[in-house]
């Protein structure tokens, strides 16, 4: 059997340690929701964080986000987007790590959150109610906040926090909590019907109080179809 050849060249100089960090969102009812962690080891034991960990030496940053985010909370497939890079020299009392933020959306029907590893406990914080938070979390937590309210207006992402099947009242609630400002019923639906990426479904809601309202889906083989046309996707 043939030895591995030495490695050409050879760092000599101190390397920090490389982690991620997933700050989750999810639509509750009323609220913009985000998922935390109760860390179950020291440093700041017992107190909340974002899901996270170190990138292990034989996977790519993608495949870390999604194992951590397995690992310590049992959510996978989800929509997943890599954020910053954050390396402030003492962000970590440990040592020297430098840490690659993603930020996730979810739909909460159907995703079971089960804690594991090395957290305590997982739950659903509103963004508008956060407790204090481990590390530089809460920088991180606002500038995924901030990227959030960015870019659902101009990429159809926002889609990746409801059922596959909704109502047009529902897509409007969430624009509204996440954007934080009412919307003119009328105008939005007239601008979101137009963009025909919107299919219509032959149901109907069931069990609600209220009349009850057409159900929708989103067609992403018609958004990417129209993209190549030209077309772009504003709110």
């Amino acid at each position: 059997m043939r030895s591995k050849p030495a490695a050409k060249f050879q760092y000599e100089y101190a390397r920090p340690a490389l982690t991620v960090d997933i700050v989750v969102f999810a639509l509750d009812a009323d609220d913009l929701m985000v998922m935390l962690i109760q860390r179950d080891l020291e440093p700041f034991e017992g107190q909340w964080a974002l899901p996270g960990g170190f990138v292990h030496i034989d996977e790519t940053l993608d495949d870390a986000a999604r194992r951590e985010l397995q690992e310590e909370t049992g959510l996978q497939g989800i929509f997943l987007e890599q954020l910053y890079t954050y390396g402030d020299l003492n962000r970590d009392p440990r040592e020297r790590v430098v840490t690659v933020a993603y930020y996730a959306l979810v739909n909460l029907e159907g995703h079971n959150v089960q804690a594991s590893t090395d957290a305590r406990n997982a739950a659903w914080f509103s963004v508008n109610e956060l407790p204090d938070l481990a590390f530089d979390h809460a920088k991180i937590l606002a500038a995924a906040h901030e990227r959030l309210r960015g870019k659902v207006r101009y990429q159809p992402i926002g889609f990746e926090l409801l059922p596959e099947k909704f109502t047009l009242r529902q897509l409007q609630h969430l624009y509204e909590v996440i954007l934080d400002r009412e919307l003119d019923k009328r105008n939005f639906r007239k601008k979101v019907l137009s963009m025909e990426i919107v299919q219509e479904t032959d149901e109907i809601e069931k069990d609600v109080a209220h009349r009850a309202a057409r159900l929708y889906r989103f067609d992403q083989e018609a958004y990417e179809r129209l993209t190549e046309q030209g077309f772009h996707f504003e709110i």
